[in-house]
């Protein structure tokens, strides 16, 4: 809880990857890569509930195991490789909603993906979000290009110019932008519920290091993130 506001975070793990088979729950530093994201929210001193949703029943055995609720299975029709994200937090909102009567200010989503996150991380995008009065927060980090500077698109008549017009000499010049790391995303959960999307009028964003926004998506990502994890 996070001054007077009830917090639920969500971990969505489906069972198909295609980029790294099974890696929800592959090895990852002596545990399943999922143990990590439950682990942090358990540690996160804001959060009320940690739920994981999911269609499969092994990565719902292993979220049991390491402490996190399994309240209801996932609909397949909402774990497909098409399946949104907002569609599935919304299942988990009415699931809680509708059948538990189960009364919560603020929605946070976990992936998987992204376990070199840390504790402070989740706790400050949290109360970044309640401070700022945001209607929601997700993170980032610094991104390695700039579109004011030196990223270019190929126009329809086949030739290129910079993404963003802008007179900047270097890249320090230039205005900061950043890449979404896709580790942390909170919403205020009647926000979500009625914006049904990430990006609302007041959206906040909370910077992280780049070595702590390793997104796994496939096996070359997996040995950076356990690199990182191991050095430190």
């Amino acid at each position: 809880m996070y001054k007077d506001h009830v917090v639920v975070c969500v971990i969505p793990a489906r069972g198909g990857s295609k980029g790294l088979p099974g890696k929800n729950i592959k090895m990852f530093c002596g545990k399943p890569l999922i143990a990590h994201t439950i682990e942090q929210a358990k540690q996160s001193k804001y959060i009320d509930r940690v739920i994981v949703s999911t269609e499969d029943e092994e990565i719902a055995q292993i979220s049991l195991e390491y402490g996190a609720e399994v309240p209801f299975i996932r609909p397949m029709e909402l774990a497909r490789d098409s399946s949104s994200t907002i569609d599935v937090l919304l299942h988990a909102i009415n699931w809680l909603e509708d059948v538990e009567r189960y009364a919560f200010d603020i929605l946070l989503l976990l992936h998987t993906t992204t376990p070199l996150r840390s504790v402070e991380d989740i706790n400050e995008s949290i109360s970044l979000m309640v401070e700022q009065n945001a209607d929601n927060v997700f993170s980032v980090a610094a991104a390695h290009r700039n579109p004011y500077f030196n990223m270019v698109e190929e126009g329809s008549d086949g030739f290129v110019r910079l993404v963003k017009e802008g007179c900047y000499s270097t890249r320090q010049s230039a205005p900061k932008v950043y890449d979404m790391n896709a580790s942390i995303y909170v919403w205020w959960k009647n926000v979500l519920k009625e914006g049904k999307k990430i990006f609302l009028k007041q959206t906040k964003a909370y910077v992280m290091p780049k070595k702590r926004s390793i997104d796994i998506d496939d096996d070359l990502d997996f040995r950076i993130a356990e690199f990182l994890r191991t050095k430190g």
